[in-house]
């Protein structure tokens, strides 16, 4: 323990101090700082003026505007039931704040600084004397402590489920205190400074789990000016944001007002965005791109096309299986289906050779299983042996290959073994079950034209083996609510970017999350409450965590609950020439948030 305390002293002997409270009792070491980091020291040290990746003379004024496809009917992201609109990310602030350029660090934003137990077993955070909501009025140490509260209380379960056991109190108008029901866990004890502050004096008079239908009060850069329900909404920037030049925020925040303008499909919003009808648009079809982005209005110079090479993580998109319906609860049965996902044939065809196939959870990073399992990755593994695919420890990970010819009859007898194996054989020239008789049959849910066009040579492949998959449209609404419900059996969702193994992954994976809409899969598996638990329990340990990661997505991937598709490692976008942005982009994003009006 006295080598531990020695560590945390060095580690952040530039950025804190360390301290004890009540001499001569028991209570552990504290130290106080201005910014801390999950693994190492921030970034940017005491008295950096802004992030690197912002122009911190950026003027302010004008308007962006951005579009939307589907529609919204609330206002509160985080209702139970409803489709929120866009930007609501602007209306709130958090206790501490990210950069764009960096993982796992935490800036004063709400909180102008903290004091945590060097055990991990307690953080305090104090509120800046300036911090103020959008009327103008103090935020407190009440308005954080009812903040956690809330979303403990009413928010969704997921949330209950990871901070069970946290208690908060106020120990003064501007100083609040976490403890945590044990020692030791110093993400869990980060991700407090992460929470959305909302104020007291306007949520203790509205249902928390209800939608919202009239604009909040936040405690942000941005406020609801004025909107049609479903159709637009615009927000104006805080003219007295009392935030505006912390060294976080320097640079950032610079259009005066933000409108989404909404539309039905988005086919027409491509149409709306080449008349001008709003101001940027990332393209993540690459048929539209090479098609359709052409004519007077990129030629005369009236729109900007971009390309520009990034290396973010990329997220796990895919077809999704949910193991919770019988048809998909065989594995086999969905290593089998992945033989009808004929991904060289699509690249071709559709994307102009533009993407690359997903093979991991981690893509473009270097928690990517690759090869066979090293040594560290062999001990992690070995105690959920019997509990895990064998060839998790035999073969690499790779999705089927094809020669893109559009003939897959090779893998179309790889998969057949694999149906006859779990119950399944050809009868008149449909996949049936060996003992009911009845014919493999499963909806796909989607709701984009886009993913209309890709799922449809896997519906062709799939019905040439007697497979019946239909593929079920429907509006955004729908969709989400389909989604909350988990009524559905495969959709087209994926799962989001993961920088490094985090706590993040139990609300995908682990069994206590299994009402989580992120548990698109309905997963209840030992093996990998296993190995989430052990990445939680290792974020310290740069080394250990690269194989648990490694474990982890080995596992993952060989268990198949999706069908990967692809990726791409650039930025495709188009935007007024009005707009600006900063020479440097920040690491892990296109940074819009940077930009502003010429």
């Amino acid at each position: 323990m006295k080598t531990r305390c020695l560590v945390f002293f060095c580690m952040f002997s530039a950025f804190g101090s360390l301290y004890t409270q009540n001499a001569g009792t028991e209570a552990p070491q504290t130290i106080r700082t201005t910014g801390i980091s999950l693994r190492g020291t921030p970034k940017y040290q005491p008295g950096f003026t802004h992030v690197d990746y912002v122009n911190p003379d950026a003027p302010k004024g004008g308007t962006l505007t951005l579009h939307a496809i589907g529609t919204y009917d609330n206002f509160h992201r985080y209702a139970l039931r409803g489709s929120c609109t866009e930007g609501w990310e602007y209306f709130y602030d958090s206790l501490m704040t990210g950069s764009y350029d960096e993982h796992d660090s935490l800036y004063p934003l709400i909180a102008e600084s903290l004091e945590y137990a060097v055990d991990y077993s307690f953080i305090i955070f104090s509120i800046h004397p300036q911090a103020k909501d959008q009327e103008g009025q103090p935020i407190t140490a009440e308005d954080a402590a009812f903040s956690f509260n809330t979303f403990y209380e009413k928010g969704v379960p997921q949330f209950r489920t990871f901070y069970n056991g946290i208690t908060v109190q106020v120990l003064s108008g501007n100083r609040v205190r976490f403890d945590l029901p044990e020692p030791g866990d110093k993400e869990k004890m980060l991700a407090l400074g992460g929470i959305t502050i909302f104020p007291k004096r306007f949520w203790e008079q509205h249902n928390f789990s209800e939608p919202l239908v009239t604009p909040p009060l936040g405690t942000g850069a941005y406020r609801v000016k004025d909107y049609k329900m479903g159709q637009y909404v615009i927000l104006e920037r805080v003219k007295d944001y009392w935030a505006a030049d912390l060294p976080i925020n320097k640079g950032q925040y610079n259009f005066d007002t933000i409108r989404y303008d909404y539309y039905r499909d988005d086919t027409i919003a491509l149409e709306a965005f080449k008349s001008g009808e709003y101001d940027i648009r990332s393209e993540l079809d690459i048929e539209k791109w090479i098609t359709q982005y052409s004519g007077t209005a990129f030629t005369s110079g009236l729109i900007i096309k971009e390309e520009i090479p990034h290396e973010i993580p990329r997220p796990m998109n895919a077809f999704n299986f949910n193991v919770e319906r019988p048809v998909f609860q065989d594995r086999r049965v969905r290593m089998a289906l992945n033989y009808f996902l004929d991904f060289e044939w699509i690249n071709k065809n559709l994307f102009y050779n533009q993407y690359t196939r997903t093979r991991s959870y981690f893509q473009n990073t270097e928690y990517a299983a690759s090869g066979l399992p090293s040594a560290e990755e062999r001990a992690v593994l070995e105690p959920i042996r019997g509990q895990i695919p064998p060839e998790v420890f035999t073969k690499e990970y790779n999705p089927p290959i094809t020669d893109g010819s559009g003939f897959i009859r090779p893998q179309m007898r790889e998969a057949m073994t694999l149906f006859n194996e779990a119950g399944w054989e050809l009868r008149q020239g449909k996949l049936v079950h060996k003992t009911s008789g009845e014919q493999m049959r499963f909806e796909l849910l989607i709701y984009s034209p886009s993913s209309e066009k890709i799922a449809i040579p896997l519906q062709r492949n799939l019905a040439r083996f007697g497979i019946a998959m239909h593929i079920r449209m429907v509006d955004v609404s729908q969709f989400v609510n389909r989604l909350r419900s988990r009524d559905y059996d495969m959709l087209d969702r994926g799962f989001s970017a993961n920088s490094y193994p985090s706590s993040d992954l139990a609300v995908s994976w682990h069994s206590d999350y299994i009402d989580s809409t992120y548990n698109l899969a309905g997963v209840r598996d030992p093996a990998l409450n296993y190995l989430v638990e052990g990445i939680i329990a290792h974020q310290e340990d740069a080394d250990a965590l690269l194989a648990w990661g490694r474990a982890l997505d080995r596992v993952l991937t060989w268990n198949h609950y999706v069908l990967p598709q692809w990726h791409t490692s650039t930025f495709r976008v188009a935007y007024n020439p009005k707009l600006l942005k900063p020479h440097v982009r920040p690491r892990y994003s296109l940074g819009l948030h940077t930009w502003w009006v010429r």
